[in-house]
């Protein structure tokens, strides 16, 4: 079997202005013709992005998510407090750690407004999806997973003793993802 296989860059070379409305067109941008069925596997807020497209078009077929940036904006917000949201508001950027350059980016607070309008509660779409999250994540806790998981008999949590990075289960994702789509075709 052949398989298609698309890894976009989410920050589309301008970190400082991401939104989750750029990423979800940035994505749609890459599916292929409507006829054909896609996967998509999405991390941290790659997967929370998966899951709003997944709402939507009904090509999307099965999600796989790692890590998944459930209730992120409540979460991250509070972790930041008033007087720091309300310096990036009137700012308009806040310097963010972004792991994959390991430095700090600015990042405009766009990115608020826009994460604003979308709400995790009604993502109701049936899709066969697996989420595999590990249990000590200090960026996105483990229990916003199991909130998700927990009112949706279609999704398979898997809950793993790793951190956000996920990097010391490689293989039990590896393994889980198989299994989750050998069940699914």
């Amino acid at each position: 079997m052949q398989i298609n296989l698309k890894v976009p860059d989410l920050n589309a070379g301008d970190f400082s202005h991401l939104t989750i409305t750029r990423q979800i067109n940035q994505v749609v941008g890459e599916f292929p013709d409507s006829s054909t069925p896609i996967t998509l596997i999405g991390s941290s807020l790659g997967g929370l992005t998966s899951a709003y497209l997944g709402e939507k078009y009904l090509q999307v077929e099965r999600l796989i998510l790692l890590a998944p940036a459930f209730g992120f904006l409540s979460h991250w917000l509070s972790q930041l407090g008033t007087d720091k949201i309300q310096q990036w508001q009137q700012e308009k950027y806040l310097s963010i750690y972004h792991y994959g350059e390991k430095k700090e980016l600015p990042l405009s607070y766009n990115f608020i407004t826009d994460a604003r309008q979308y709400q995790e509660h009604l993502l109701q779409r049936p899709i066969p999806t697996l989420i595999l999250h590990g249990k000590e994540d200090e960026v996105i806790p483990i229990q916003s997973s199991r909130d998700f998981a927990r009112s949706r008999p279609w999704v398979k949590l898997i809950e793993l003793d790793s951190d956000h990075a996920l990097n010391n289960v490689i293989d039990d994702i590896w393994q889980a993802i198989y299994s989750f789509l050998s069940i699914s075709y």
